[in-house]
């Protein structure tokens, strides 16, 4: 199964093709990134909500190649800022999209906040046979006062999942998969393909 991602995040391809690269022996999912793929474009992220922002960026590639395909938005969804960053968090702090900055918004508005409680939430949206349909991951975890550790991207070094004691940026990615939003949407993309696959061949 070869499947194009609509991202230019190598981060999120990384994670992915770690993940869909070790499902079984017997039935592997190839991830091909924009790049890999010969398209140079920014798909643009104007939606409200993870879902319709998932939706844009696979239909896109699919309208543009033809191929199946898939797509993912991930949202912060922090309990205490009811909901923030959200759909926004990637441009938490504006346009520049700096981690950093977004990191430092984000304690700031929780200097004061006992209530750590947050979740990553992420939609995955896959176009196969011209017909959509999407798979949502949730991974639930607290936020932590310092920045601790120095992989990953984005939120990571300041979100810690239930069941750990490490923040997301001090795990390997196969650590990080355990717990991973995006993982468990991937979970659900490969059980639907596994699930196409058995009922074509019966």
């Amino acid at each position: 199964m070869r499947l194009i991602f609509a991202s230019n995040n190598q981060h999120k391809i990384e994670e992915l093709k770690a993940f869909c690269g070790k499902v079984s022996d017997s039935y592997r999912i190839e991830i091909v990134s924009l790049k890999d793929a010969g398209i140079d474009i920014d798909i643009p992220e104007p939606h409200d909500t993870l879902e319709e922002n998932a939706s844009e960026k696979s239909w896109t590639i699919y309208k543009l190649t033809g191929n199946d395909c898939f797509s993912e938005d991930t949202g912060l969804e922090i309990e205490a800022l009811n909901g923030e960053p959200g759909v926004k968090s990637a441009r938490y702090a504006g346009e520049t999209r700096s981690f950093k900055d977004n990191i430092e918004k984000v304690l700031n508005k929780l200097a004061n906040e006992t209530n750590r409680n947050a979740r990553f939430r992420a939609v995955i949206s896959l176009i196969f046979g011209g017909n959509e349909t999407q798979f949502e991951g949730i991974c639930n975890g607290k936020i932590i006062d310092t920045p601790q550790g120095t992989e990953g991207f984005g939120y990571d070094p300041i979100f810690i999942p239930d069941g750990s004691n490490q923040s997301f940026a001090e795990m390997s990615i196969e650590e990080k998969n355990r717990f991973n939003h995006r993982t468990k949407a991937a979970a659900k993309l490969v059980a639907f393909l596994q699930n196409m696959k058995t009922n074509s061949t019966n």
